[in-house]
């Protein structure tokens, strides 16, 4: 599992690992939020602490371990970041 941060929108993913999307700021989080995961540009906000983000991210990271999609998975993102030979 890899928890992607991104701060200019990156549209990534990496089958067959899922890849959790961290967009860095609100701004970007709401032009993309079909694509992204979660909002951390929250902290920087002052809507929420980095404990409860890191929480938010944390549960995240269990849900997808249980079977939950995350975005890029949701979208068939990731074929061509990752193609072993």
């Amino acid at each position: 599992m890899t928890c992607f941060t991104t701060g200019r929108g990156s549209v990534y993913g990496g089958k067959p690992t899922p890849s959790i999307k961290l967009a860095t700021n609100t701004r970007m989080y709401e032009r993309m939020s079909d694509d992204m995961d979660i909002n951390c540009g929250t902290i920087a906000g002052g809507g929420q602490t980095m404990e409860q983000v890191g929480l938010e991210i944390f549960q995240m990271i269990l849900d997808t371990a249980a079977g939950f999609k995350p975005q890029s998975e949701r979208h068939g993102i990731g074929g061509l970041e990752f193609y072993p030979r």
